[in-house]
């Protein structure tokens, strides 16, 4: 379903195994989200930019050099017209950009003024990634036109120490569904899990940055991919049979987040996907029912599904088909009915991620037992999921034991353990297979030199991860991963 306006046509698919167990009292469906750009030239859309640098005492000497030198390079890769603000973090939140109330607009005097601006920060306080946030939202609130895509980047080298986690928690919810947020770890002494708890409230992602120097490149591609944003909100919309009630929704695909919490009431249940370029994300949705309720052998629709977006004029409208998710109470047990490859499938890469962020949490602790488990669950789970990107991460951080098992290297920085937490979230990506092709005459899925992402099509002229041009060269591809 396509809206000239809207700029991208959306398309819905639910994916459930309509056949329940006698005694099953849980339904299940996997919702794929595609958006494409209609025909023509998509309109641009309005945007909004905050960059948020820290500037606390830690960042001093050549780590805020390189932090600076990433700022400037975001800035001039900003196009003109774009909204932009600059916050200057340390345990408070300074407005180092523009010096006058709300955003500036994106010209090259204001890009010499900002880059300036930038350049004379000294290091200074603590670190609180929540007043941060909440100045962004503010700054954020002053934009007036209707339609905007309101998104902001930030880094960190430490821990969020002058504020709790309930204050931390207070902010995010504040700011869910008001902008989009990616954030990134410097070194060794920040915490994986507040940069995810952010990311995954604000749909955004996170990276530990190693070496310092390569936070240029990624802000760089971070503004790339910003550009490419068409709609600044999404809904996924629920309206189930009065016999279901809603018990999760999480993203499953590229990352992992809880979405539950998020969710708004509008005459139909509504949860907030965030802001969309041309892509494909993947969403689980969980219903709890009293299986007595259901009548055997009777198919039922259990929920109807449709998107809502945020259009140029403000308002929120349908933007996609409704689809159904239907169900059928059988009459056999839970062992006489197969279950979901694809469902089983979820659930194994969220034990993946699971495994990882408790092999990072129990090395962070110094655990060296219990890290060691982890880590060769999390290598089990990755090479049966075939998840090449997880399992390079995870071979690359072990060494074999006196007992030849993998265990975690003993002189693993602590880095790369962050690292590890991190990018649990992380899942592949689903490899597209071409229609209307003989078996013999299939096109392999174009994998990206660059940066390793499986396109979305065989036929890509560039990778929608890093905006890598493919040559011929850039036709490659292993098995086709099915899940």
């Amino acid at each position: 379903m396509g809206n000239r306006s809207l700029g991208l046509g959306f398309a819905l698919e639910v994916d459930s195994p309509s056949d329940l167990p006698y005694d099953e009292g849980r339904a299940d469906a996997l919702i794929t989200v595609a958006a494409h750009a209609g025909a023509g030239s998509a309109p641009q859309t309005p945007s909004a930019e905050i960059l948020i640098m820290d500037r606390s005492l830690s960042m001093s000497g050549h780590r805020l050099d390189e932090a600076k030198r990433a700022m400037c390079a975001a800035i001039d890769a900003l196009r003109d017209g774009t909204r932009l603000g600059i916050i200057a973090g340390s345990h408070k939140a300074d407005v180092i950009f523009p010096t006058t109330e709300g955003l500036a607009r994106v010209d090259a005097r204001a890009r010499e003024d900002a880059k300036l601006r930038v350049i004379n920060q000294f290091p200074e306080g603590g670190t609180a990634i929540g007043r941060w946030l909440d100045r962004a939202r503010s700054l954020f609130a002053s934009v007036e036109s209707p339609g905007t895509v309101r998104h902001a980047v930030l880094y960190t080298d430490g821990k969020d120490e002058h504020e709790t986690p309930e204050q931390l928690g207070n902010i995010l919810t504040s700011c869910v569904d008001q902008f989009i947020c990616h954030a990134r770890g410097l070194g060794d002494d920040w915490h994986y899990t507040e940069l995810l708890r952010v990311t995954e409230a604000l749909h955004g992602s996170a990276e530990a940055v190693v070496t310092l120097s390569d936070l240029t490149e990624d802000f760089t591609r971070l503004m790339r991919e910003a550009q490419r944003i068409v709609v600044p909100r999404v809904y996924l919309g629920l309206r189930p049979n009065s016999r279901f009630q809603l018990a999760f929704v999480r993203q499953t695909r590229p990352v992992e987040a809880e979405l539950t919490v998020r969710q708004q009431r509008d005459g139909e249940t509504h949860i907030p996907l965030g802001s969309w370029a041309p892509e494909t994300r993947q969403y689980q949705v969980s219903f709890r029912f009293d299986p007595s309720s259901l009548t055997v052998d009777e198919p039922l629709r259990a929920a109807r599904v449709v998107l809502h977006a945020e259009f140029p004029d403000g308002t929120r409208r349908p933007c996609s088909e409704t689809a159904a998710m239907v169900v059928r109470r059988r009459s056999a047990p839970g062992f006489g009915i197969a279950r979901s490859p694809d469902l089983t499938r979820v659930e194994n890469e969220r034990e993946l991620g699971m495994a990882m962020r408790a092999c990072a949490d129990a090395h962070l602790r110094g655990d060296l037992d219990r890290a060691d488990r982890e880590l060769r669950l999390a290598i089990g789970l990755a090479e049966s999921l075939r998840d090449t990107t997880r399992l390079a991460l995870l071979r690359a951080a072990a060494a074999d034991g006196p007992d030849g098992r993998p265990r975690v290297r003993r002189d693993v920085s602590r880095g790369r353990m962050l690292g590890i937490g991190v990018d649990s979230t992380k899942t592949v990506s689903r490899p597209v297979e071409p229609h209307g092709l003989p078996l013999g005459d299939a096109v392999l899925p174009r994998v990206c030199p660059r940066c390793g992402r499986t396109s979305t099509s065989p036929t890509a002229k560039f990778c929608e991860e890093c905006g890598h041009r493919f040559g011929d060269a850039g036709v490659t591809g292993g098995p086709v991963d099915a899940w």
